[in-house]
């Protein structure tokens, strides 16, 4: 599905808009690494390659820079003896549809299962897309990402409702698991990136599906973020023997990119911090700032993504101070 840009600004949410301010900017040498796959593909569409990462294990990589937003952000398929799950709902019901579809011809079975990871449009307006052909498929997903689900994302939508309304909803309390059938999927709440945040843990082989904690390659939306948990959260990602992370957007990451991405995390962090204790505004703090040329290339290197991070940094530094909003700052 493609449709003109300003009606994509007006009808997603903040990480589909992200992707659809940063597309102008995105140097061509990204372009193709988005492009390129690390496992065996599948399927390819306009709008993402549909990658084999394990035995009955898949991820959809996303590349959503030619004005094609049918899915946006990266999900996948994960097979087991008595069920399927299919992670994110995309931006539009053609990409959960076609998800679906794919998992019909690789495993001849409908998704049984669906898990959101978080509320975004990109990852959660498209979910009716799984109830298509009289499918019902158990939908799984924290209370906040339902709730914000059907209060935020726009333009309301009866089917999106439908789907949600028997959601299961996943505790904030701890890890549960989800049994496939001779396959478990450790489901384990996090906070950092939204304030209901979900990654999906495999063990033999390791795969973590990461969700918008982990964009690869690519600078990360802060626009609901709580940075010192978003760190907290990146870290605990880390596993102790070789794991493929499958993140929100971007291709899909080994432990070398995601070091490099906890790295660039601290980056920020150090100069948010920094600009806060010198009054520096966020606008002109991120308007100052760039990634030392060591960290590699950064695909969307827009000013204003820099300066959402800041202003991320800014709430929580003046939350924990006790300052209000709109105090005073010093530009410099």
């Amino acid at each position: 599905m493609t449709f003109s840009r300003r009606a994509f600004l007006q009808q997603s949410g903040s990480c589909a808009a992200h992707l659809a301010l940063a597309a102008p900017f995105m140097p061509q040498i990204a372009r193709r690494l988005w492009a390129s796959s690390t496992g065996s593909v599948v399927a390819r569409e306009p709008f993402g390659n549909l990658e084999k990462v394990a035995d009955g294990v898949w991820a959809l990589v996303s590349t959503p820079f030619n004005n094609d937003r049918t899915t946006v952000s990266n999900g996948g398929i994960i097979v087991g003896r008595n069920a399927v799950l299919a992670i994110e709902g995309f931006n539009q019901p053609e990409g959960a549809l076609w998800l679906a579809d794919k998992s019909r011809e690789l495993t001849g079975r409908w998704p049984t299962h669906v898990i959101l990871t978080h509320y975004h449009a990109d990852h959660a307006n498209g979910i009716a897309g799984y109830f298509a052909k009289d499918a019902h498929p158990a939908v799984h997903a924290t209370d906040r990402t339902k709730t914000l689900v059907l209060e935020r994302n726009q333009p309301a939508n009866a089917d999106r409702t439908a789907a949600l309304r028997d959601a299961l909803t996943i505790g904030a309390g701890g890890p549960t698991s989800l049994d496939l059938g001779g396959r478990s999927v450790r489901v384990v709440p996090r906070l950092g990136h939204t304030d209901s945040d979900l990654a999906l843990e495999l063990d033999d082989p390791s795969i973590t599906f990461c969700g918008d904690l982990v964009w690869n390659a690519m600078f990360p939306n802060f626009v609901d973020a709580i940075p010192t948990k978003l760190a907290t959260s990146v870290r605990a990602l880390r596993r102790a023997k070789g794991t493929i992370y499958v993140p929100g957007h971007g291709p899909i990451a080994h432990d070398s990119e995601l070091d490099r991405y906890v790295a660039m995390l601290d980056e920020v962090e150090r100069a948010a911090r920094k600009a806060h204790a010198d009054g520096v505004t966020p606008a002109m703090a991120g308007g100052n700032f760039s990634l030392p040329s060591s960290f590699g290339e950064w695909a969307l290197f827009n000013k204003v993504f820099y300066q959402r991070a800041f202003e991320a940094w800014d709430r929580e530094l003046r939350a924990a101070a006790g300052t209000p909003p709109g105090s005073l700052h010093i530009e410099s």
